[in-house]
């Protein structure tokens, strides 16, 4: 089974809402999860935009990248342009993605567009896997 990391900086939003996506609709074919550069907790907003999908996030935690090896994933995509300071062999992955999104944490307004751009993104990649 294809193992995916989905990183940001926080681990607040964008990659909460891609790991939440990614878990509903690879439902047993790809194992998901998620971190930052740094943890810190799941944005309310985030929580909030993917429960109007239907998604339910509220029990996925904000975990460190530091907590994991690389060697574990097959793909890594960052979703706010943090690649650049990923260590390098997260870079090396068999897949690694930077999708360079929007940061809905100081705008909530944007929240709705960013996580429907998450969704079709994860769409294309787990059609990839």
């Amino acid at each position: 089974m294809k193992k995916v990391m989905f990183v940001c900086k926080k681990n607040s939003a964008r990659s909460q809402m891609a790991e939440g996506f990614a878990k509903k609709l690879a439902a047993g074919k790809v194992e998901i999860v998620s971190s930052g550069l740094e943890a810190s907790q799941v944005n309310p907003h985030a929580i909030e935009a993917m429960a109007e999908v239907g998604i339910d996030i509220r029990t996925q935690t904000s975990k460190a990248l530091s907590d994991f090896s690389p060697k574990d994933f097959d793909a890594v995509i960052s979703l706010c342009g943090c690649g650049v300071n990923l260590p390098e062999e997260w870079l090396l992955r068999e897949i690694f993605e930077d999708w360079q999104l929007d940061d809905p944490a100081e705008q909530p307004e944007i929240f709705p567009r960013v996580r429907d751009e998450v969704k079709e993104r994860v769409e294309k990649l787990i059609a990839k896997l």
